[in-house]
């Protein structure tokens, strides 16, 4: 059994689609028959609730996990309208960041519950119970310890970003903060990709930065791209990811398109490493 990938989705920009990327790509993995944990990371719980969870009526959340006071495998739950597994958040989350600035290695307080959860799981793994292909970390829309705890428990970063100017200057400092993990913290850290979301095919000033992006990142730059699409913003407010809402819809079909995209890279990386 191969370890799961950890995947942070990031991007300090508010307002990019990382949290409708996280859900929904998550039900497009668990969809190909993978199975996915996604661990919501943002104080806002917003992953929480998209996964069709009431975030007020937890008794348990990520929050715990990070300091220490649960384990992963106590926290977790099934996303009633998604398929996976889901660590929650809640409002709760926000005061972590007063008490982690006093804890020792506060940035690799998630990493250490994560290996650890992995650990555990594989002590009680049976043959008809695999464990995670995915892990999925939707990190807050900020470079804060919450999203360093995320960074640090990654292999990589998927960054959701939309096409106009002020998202190519956020993206220089993510890139920066990457390289700083990486050189300080998680030596193995790398981009997993970059993702074109709210995309208007009509939009100059968008076709632009995408080539920017493209000169720039070249094969880093994911193929598939998640237009503006009314029921991508609507499913949150049921509770189910877009593929459960509308199936059909252009923003279901380009999360499968990602997922598949994502799946196809993977194997073409281990078959040219072996």
């Amino acid at each position: 059994m191969t370890a799961p990938r950890i995947i942070a989705i990031a991007n300090q920009k508010g307002g990019v689609g990382k949290t409708t990327t996280a859900v929904n790509l998550a039900a497009s993995l668990v969809a190909m028959k993978r199975r996915v944990l996604l661990i919501d990371l943002d104080p806002q719980g917003n992953a929480t609730t998209g996964a069709g969870l009431d975030k007020r009526a937890l008794d348990a959340t990520v929050y715990q996990v990070l300091l220490g006071e649960k384990k992963i495998a106590d926290v977790r739950q099934v996303s009633p309208s998604g398929g996976f597994d889901i660590v929650p958040a809640n409002r709760e989350l926000a005061g972590a960041e007063v008490e982690l600035v006093e804890l020792p290695e506060r940035e690799m307080r998630l990493k250490d519950a994560i290996t650890e959860a992995l650990s555990q799981m594989r002590d009680a793994i049976s043959e008809i119970a695999p464990e995670y292909d995915f892990i999925l970390l939707d990190c807050p829309p900020s470079l804060s310890l919450l999203t360093l705890n995320g960074l640090c428990a990654a292999d990589s970063v998927l960054i959701p970003m939309q096409m106009e100017y002020y998202a190519l200057e956020g993206l220089s400092d993510l890139v920066q903060t990457i390289r700083k993990v990486r050189a300080h913290l998680n030596p193995r850290l790398e981009i997993e990709g970059l993702l074109r979301t709210m995309v208007d095919p009509r939009n100059t000033l968008g076709q632009n930065v995408a080539a920017e992006l493209e000169k720039h990142f070249g094969d880093k730059v994911y193929r598939t791209v998640v237009p503006r699409n009314v029921r991508l913003a609507e499913a949150p407010s049921h509770g189910v990811p877009v593929i459960k809402l509308e199936p059909q819809s252009k923003g279901a079909l380009a999360y499968l398109a990602l997922a598949g995209e994502m799946l196809r890279r993977m194997d073409s990386a281990a078959a040219a490493g072996a």
